[in-house]
């Protein structure tokens, strides 16, 4: 059993992923934004992070940035919904989840996503 922060603003999506995590046996914890992560993750160690992008008061690319700065091997997995809008003109297009990677996320995953892709992400996260 690993101990998992995961940092999401939605009230939706926050405890599905919770019940997904705990019931493959993991120990969660959640914070409803970066600023908070980052102060739970100060006060409480953990195995693994799950963090959002957009989120209020300190983004998911900034939240990620933090924590690297503080441990560069945690595993950090960063998740988004909005990184890819058909939307967006491509020439305005940002993809934030390839940015998350370059700044040193472990893994990426797109939402809405299924348990088993999430499960399957954080296995492969954790370490062995």
């Amino acid at each position: 059993m690993a101990r998992l922060l995961v940092i999401e603003d939605d009230q939706l999506v926050w405890p599905a992923i919770t019940q997904m995590l705990e019931s493959a046996g993991h120990q969660v914890a959640t914070a409803a934004d970066g600023e908070a992560g980052l102060a739970y993750f100060r006060r409480t160690p953990v195995d693994l992070v799950i963090c959002d992008i957009f989120m209020p008061n300190k983004s998911g690319i900034a939240t990620l940035k933090a924590l690297r700065e503080i441990s560069g091997s945690l595993p950090i997995i960063v998740m988004s919904g909005g990184a890819r809008s058909g939307s967006i003109p491509k020439s305005e297009f940002v993809d934030y989840l390839e940015m998350a990677k370059m700044l040193g996320a472990t893994a990426t995953i797109s939402k809405p996503f299924k348990a088993a892709d999430l499960l399957e992400a954080v296995n492969k996260a954790l370490p062995a």
